[in-house]
């Protein structure tokens, strides 16, 4: 298994910002990785699809690539299938995939850049759906003990935009595969966001989950950059949420500001109207900058270095919280 020197990483960050690191490997199997691990005295970070990371600084350690493959089929009867996927698939591809068999679930998912691994770590959710809601389980390699780990549902501990992954236990697992149940008899969702408007526009009355994320896809691609042309990460902050108090606060002076009642009383709100209304939307500055069509998304425009792309952050969630009294959370990994 070779490990290779000074490597750039520009090409496996959506960013496309241009950084080295000392070593790097691509691993697809679990002799892979443990060989490469026994050689590894230096700093570690395991890379799926480079969608949810800044980088600011080169890598001063090792960058294992996780390139675990496999769709399989574990278990199915009339309603479900349990559906086994390895964590270096290309999330989307997997989304494509379930549509073509029609396997219900995720359609609503579609067009999330990143690979299977990250989607747990991150508990990726768009339009109404969170991925947590169709996972059974999350299988890991112990990256100190090196032995394997299942992870249940619960045990994952998911959250809006996180899992243990992220929070306790963040870094010391790689992840090598994700397990999920979905359905043969579509529950469709389309209330959240601007889907019914986009099926009304494509003139669909009774749509199927093909029909959702072809409706998601469509969206997605007006408002969002494709990485392949703009560095971008996607949404690079998470929606607030705030208490009922403090959102009826704000709405004395803002009586439009979009905001959805949370099953405990609390009330999120959009991150990128806040960041609009603070007069950030198409911002730029040099060679990056705030995306004109989705103040969430912050852009590389080629160039750019991470920390220009940090500190923009900083002032943003300064300019917000000076306005509405919400400190605004990264979405993205800094590194």
């Amino acid at each position: 298994m070779k490990i290779h020197q000074n490597i750039s990483l520009t090409s496996f960050n959506t960013f496309g910002i241009d950084v080295s690191t000392i070593a790097f490997a691509e691993v697809s199997c679990f002799e892979h990785l443990t060989s490469v691990l026994r050689e590894n005295k230096k700093q570690l970070l395991i890379l799926g699809g480079g969608s949810n990371i800044l980088f600011t600084q080169n890598f001063d350690g090792l960058v294992i690539k996780n390139n675990f493959k496999g769709i399989s089929i574990l278990d199915e009867n009339d309603q479900d299938i349990l559906i086994k996927v390895g964590a270096g698939e290309v999330w989307h591809d997997f989304v494509l995939f379930c549509i073509q068999h029609h396997y219900a679930g995720i359609e609503n998912l579609s067009l999330i850049p990143g690979s299977v691994g990250a989607c747990p770590i991150q508990n990726i959710g768009a339009y109404g759906v969170e991925v947590k809601d169709v996972i059974t389980e999350v299988e890991v390699f112990d990256l100190q003990e090196h032995v394997t780990r299942t992870f249940s549902n619960s045990a994952c501990e998911f959250d809006y935009r996180s899992s243990i992954f992220k929070t306790s236990e963040k870094g010391k697992y790689c992840i090598t595969s994700v397990t999920f149940r979905l359905k043969k008899q579509a529950t469709i969702h389309t209330a959240y966001g601007d889907i019914e408007q986009e099926l009304e526009r494509m003139k669909i009355l009774s749509p199927s989950i093909q029909d959702v994320s072809r409706a998601v896809m469509n969206i997605r691609s007006r408002k969002l950059p494709d990485p392949k042309k703009i560095g971008n990460s996607g949404s690079f902050f998470k929606n607030p949420i705030i208490s009922e108090e403090h959102k009826n606060k704000i709405l004395l002076n803002h009586a439009n500001i979009p905001h959805y009642a949370q099953p405990n009383g609390s009330y999120k709100l959009a991150a990128g109207w806040l960041i609009e209304q603070c007069g950030w939307k198409g911002k730029r500055f040099d060679h990056y900058g705030v995306h004109e069509h989705q103040s969430l998304v912050l852009v590389n425009h080629g160039g750019a270095h991470g920390r220009d792309i940090y500190n923009l952050s900083e002032r943003i969630i300064e300019s917000v919280y000076d306005t509405f009294e919400i400190k605004l959370e990264r979405e993205v990994n800094i590194l």
